[in-house]
């Protein structure tokens, strides 16, 4: 199976880490090139795409897709893990919670679309002076942390029990969602913490597409694992595509730049999926000042 390469959509479910995921994909795959394109923490559960094989040199462009979540949070609580993992303490009564109107919390909750400055938990990957955060929460410490501006894209909310509620977020890399459910907490005067959390799409990598560990080990013992993963150009499949003439071919698979009337049909956009007669050779983006094609992703 060492020339597999695209993208699996793998479900993560609560007690694997994003590390476990892929060590268990190398072994299924039998393969070294695989990487994740974004942690879970892991009482998390949802999508966790997995790139394989040359699929790894777009780790980093999937890592920076919008990302959805669906979490669940409780009022009147806080922790210093801002989720129920860490050690909740109350923070207003069970009438200031009950006095939370869904207006309220919708009205609270939107407040926070469009850009924020997020300020990172302790317990979190993120380094202070050479070291984890987590690594220093864990042995009592708190550093100042500067905060760091994330984008909330869409931000749903709802009541959905005594004290309770779920949000849908929709937010850009680096965001926190315990953070801003602590922050929505705040915001409505009585505190709160995550007590569930789903990422339910990546980028076009959807939950009801996503395969759990156990379906890719039995598609893995039948020799169909192949079927479950979607080919690099895939990814790609809202940009046009368009075929390289015969007399520029040595020229996209050497990585040269094109002439425009080097591809066809001709392209309008930016950015295309350059393929020879039978080959996906990678990611071209036309130049502002010259129009010439040169390769952005190259995967021969």
């Amino acid at each position: 199976m060492s020339d597999l390469n695209g993208v699996f959509n793998v479900y993560k479910e609560a007690g694997w880490t994003s590390f476990d995921v892929v060590a268990k994909m190398r072994g299924l795959c039998h393969i070294k090139k695989i990487g994740h394109t974004g942690t879970l923490d892991p009482a998390a559960t949802g999508v966790l795409p997995v790139c394989v094989g040359k699929a790894t040199k777009i780790v980093s462009l999937l890592a920076d897709d919008t990302k959805t979540y669906r979490a669940g949070l409780r009022f009147g609580l806080r922790s210093d893990t801002q989720d129920m993992t860490g050690q909740p303490e109350r923070t207003a009564s069970e009438e200031e919670v009950a006095a939370i109107t869904p207006e309220q919390l919708q009205r609270t909750a939107g407040s926070f679309v469009g850009g924020y400055d997020q300020i990172p938990p302790m317990y979190s990957a993120k380094h202070y002076e050479g070291r984890r955060l987590y690594e220093l929460a864990r042995e009592g410490q708190e550093v100042e942390r500067r905060p760091v501006r994330v984008i909330i894209d869409e931000l749903e909310a709802e009541m959905t029990g005594d004290g309770e509620a779920e949000i849908i977020v929709t937010c850009g890399k680096g965001t926190y969602i315990r953070t801003l459910i602590a922050d929505i907490g705040e915001k409505l005067g009585v505190g709160a913490v995550m007590t569930s959390l789903c990422r339910i799409r990546v980028g076009r990598f959807d939950i009801a597409d996503a395969l759990p560990i156990s379906r890719l080990q039995e598609l893995a013992d039948a020799g169909q694992l192949g079927e479950a993963i979607l080919p690099v150009d895939q990814v790609f499949a809202d940009l046009p595509a368009v075929t390289v003439g015969i007399r520029y071919e040595r020229m996209a698979l050497n990585g040269n730049p094109l002439p425009i009337e080097a591809v066809s049909p001709s392209a309008e956009g930016e950015a295309v999926r350059l393929y020879t007669a039978d080959t996906f050779v990678g990611l071209f983006r036309r130049g502002d000042s010259d129009g010439l094609w040169r390769p952005d992703k190259m995967f021969v």
